[in-house]
């Protein structure tokens, strides 16, 4: 089994959980309360500066040939992603201009810039989130289609090709870089107890 397979073996209960979760599933469904989704789209736009500034430091480190990837995908955070952060802020009401991160994204967003400082740790514990942000979106995709254009356009977005296809390249990416095992798991797993952690944001804001 490789390393890829192995990190999606044992995060598919994480992702399960996350489907789960009364956010995701008031997502899912269209009827998620809007200050409860208000609050996390500012909270999840801190995060997402970070998590560019995560793999912009990673790129820093990169040999020669990951280079332009890691690149890529600090430029498609900060305008693919951010860009619907964007577009649905303004249909929220959603404030980006804040600067006062909430529990869960503080704890997350310190941890991931810290493991960062080390190329493989850091290749490891950024794929949660682009790997269970896919699961998600391909998973909420199959359902009934939330009849709130809104929550729908938030799903169409991971569940987008073009996504899936970043997040397998990434993948490959970091298989050739060939990680210790167990550190990789390590990483990856709590990169997933966090991105779980992070859906209560709406309830402690």
């Amino acid at each position: 089994m490789s390393i890829i397979e192995r990190l999606h073996t044992i995060g598919r209960p994480w992702v399960d959980e996350q489907l789960a979760h009364p956010t995701v599933a008031g997502i899912a469904r269209g009827d998620l309360d809007e200050r409860a989704f208000r609050y996390w789209l500012e909270q999840d736009h801190l995060y997402l500066l970070d998590y560019a500034r995560a793999f912009s430091r990673l790129a820093w480190q990169a040999p020669d040939d990951h280079l332009a990837d890691l690149v890529g995908i600090a430029h498609a955070t900060l305008n693919g992603e951010l860009e619907l952060h964007r577009s649905l802020a303004g249909e929220f009401g959603a404030d980006l201009s804040t600067k006062e991160k909430g529990p869960a994204c503080a704890a997350y967003t310190s941890w991931l810039l810290e493991a960062a400082a080390d190329y493989r740790d850091g290749l490891a514990a950024v794929y949660p989130c682009m790997w269970g942000y896919t699961m998600l979106g391909l998973e909420l995709a199959r359902k009934v289609r939330p009849e709130d254009p809104r929550y729908a356009r938030w799903i169409d977005t991971y569940a987008d090709p073009e996504f899936t296809t970043l997040t397998e390249h990434y993948a490959r990416r970091l298989e050739e870089a060939d990680p210790d095992p167990e550190r990789a798991e390590r990483f990856f797993l709590e990169g997933m107890r966090h991105e779980v952690a992070f859906w209560d944001t709406p309830y402690s804001g």
